[in-house]
């Protein structure tokens, strides 16, 4: 059984790991501890290529220093020799005399640390924290089981189902609490996904932004899916984070592609168009939407066609929640047959133009671009 001191370390090593960055391989915190319960080094994995966390805090000792400590670690150290060397080995040769960890590997390739450390003589205590430790890297876990990120699509629509006005005009439909709301929510993400017409129309600038303006700690990285060009001084070209440009409508292929490069988390918030094109593929894991009390009339509907054509085929949703958001109200919905349950999405590489420039090879016509404003 884990002692109080081991307890306090597994929660420090989760704190550690939240500094590391999410992308390709989890967020993992590692912390060594003298036989007599002292913090002897700190260690986080930094990306992918890095160090892991606990070679990372071996490094930090003198050699020989480590010999008859604990090892305290979020994720069972691994495995594998893969950029780096399996680190239950590196606990072995320091000469490490108990591992602690949070949570089992849940992939085939790392896992087994725990067994090799075992037999090698070293006592091992698992399952430390695991819920706090599960919590911290599910995107990630989520991404191995399903091949790309967990998926939210974000639109804002009056009591009757309508995204702008007759003449197209949206801002603002919801208040103040709701866009704020938006905000924190865009800085969660690891990326904001719209289509070029959003950004033709609108010349959004894709920032998690403060009340004031100012720009939050973490930003989203912009993704403009289309073929249509992007204007040399688009706001988007600004953004703290270099847009990537998708010229093609195949968006398994843009999650894939997103998937290779450590994003877990995308936030859609393209419009109508965009919007439908992802609930229609079956590709989105959550829905958020901002209901304000007003009422437009109109043709400019929050939702076109989801591919659903009598009422046997209507997409089943769960209300995960609801919440009063000022005069707002946010519904959080959720498939009622989830990503996780059917397996990964299969798709060829994209048609990708960095430059914001269409790509020669044309993709399968899945999204069309969008129009109007999120």
């Amino acid at each position: 059984m884990a002692s109080a001191i081991e307890i306090d370390a597994v929660r420090r090593a989760l704190q550690l790991a939240r500094r590391g960055p999410r992308g390709l391989n989890p967020q993992v915190g590692a912390v060594i501890l003298s036989p007599d319960g002292g913090v002897l080094a700190e260690g986080f994995h930094r990306g992918a290529g890095t160090p892991h966390a606990e070679v990372d805090a071996l490094s930090q000792l003198a050699p020989g220093a480590a010999r008859g400590t604990t090892a305290v670690v979020t994720l069972e150290p691994c495995n594998h020799t893969g950029r780096t060397g399996p680190c239950a080995q590196a606990l072995i040769d320091a000469g490490v005399a108990r591992v602690v960890y949070a949570l089992d590997d849940p992939t085939d390739a790392a896992a087994g640390g725990a067994e090799r450390l075992r037999g090698a003589g070293v006592d091992v205590e698992s399952g430390v924290d695991a819920v706090a430790a599960l919590e911290l890297i599910s995107d990630w876990m989520a991404l191995q089981r399903t091949g790309r990120p967990h998926v939210t699509v974000k639109w804002a629509q009056s009591l009757d189902g309508r995204a702008a006005a007759a003449d197209g005009t949206s801002q603002w439909i919801t208040g103040p609490a709701a866009r704020r709301d938006v905000h924190v929510r865009r800085a969660h993400a690891d990326a904001i996904v719209v289509g070029t017409g959003t950004v033709r129309a609108d010349d959004p600038a894709l920032t998690a932004r403060a009340d004031n303006g100012s720009l939050l700690e973490t930003q989203p990285t912009p993704v403009i899916i289309g073929e249509s060009e992007t204007a040399p001084d688009a706001a988007v070209r600004r953004h703290p984070r270099a847009p990537l440009f998708y010229a093609t409508h195949d968006l398994p292929a843009v999650l894939a592609d997103l998937a290779e490069q450590g994003v877990q988390r995308v936030f859609v918030e393209g419009g109508p168009t965009l919007a439908s094109a992802f609930v229609r593929a079956g590709l989105a894991d959550e829905l958020l939407v901002y209901v304000a009390p007003v009422l437009l009339g109109g043709s400019r509907l929050a939702v076109g066609d989801v591919g659903v054509s009598t009422i046997d085929e209507a997409r089943r949703l769960a209300v995960a929640s609801l919440e009063n958001l000022g005069d707002d109200l946010l519904i959080v919905a959720r498939p009622v047959s989830t990503r996780e349950t059917e397996g990964p999405h299969a798709s060829p590489e994209p048609s990708r133009a960095h430059d914001g420039t269409a790509a020669a090879e044309p993709a399968r016509a899945t999204a069309r671009e969008n129009e109007g404003d999120a």
